[in-house]
């Protein structure tokens, strides 16, 4: 691996952040500074965080910010159901966002553990 660039769960939370974005584009416009805004930031946050972690120094270091990525994965699914529940997002749209997001966060658990592993 060369770069963050080559991890897969960097790939698929790109993509998602593209999803998000195109899904969010609908909500209301009273939403602008307020729901929208912070899902945007949260699924913003996890592949910033999966490539920050990256360029640090030490295990110890890309642990902690594995970890505030997976953190922002969960804000963002808590999110993504708020809209659902003020119904700004359809069923099948949601379905579709919540199991990427799902995916997401297999990888990333995933990836959290075999680090683990390798520094004992």
């Amino acid at each position: 691996m060369k770069t963050f660039r080559d991890l897969l769960v960097w790939q698929k939370s790109m993509s998602f952040v593209t999803e998000i974005y195109a899904e969010s584009k609908s909500f209301p416009k009273e939403e602008t500074f307020g729901l929208n805004s912070q899902i945007r930031r949260s699924a913003v946050s996890i592949p910033s965080n999966i490539s920050e972690g990256y360029g640090r120094e030490g295990v110890n270091d890309y642990l902690r910010f594995l970890n505030i990525a997976i953190a922002s994965l969960f804000e963002l699914q808590t999110q993504l159901e708020i809209a659902f529940n003020l119904k700004y997002i359809k069923k099948e749209d949601f379905d579709t966002l919540y199991e990427s997001s799902r995916e997401i966060e297999r990888m990333l658990s995933s990836f959290i553990r075999s680090i683990k592993s390798k520094r004992k």
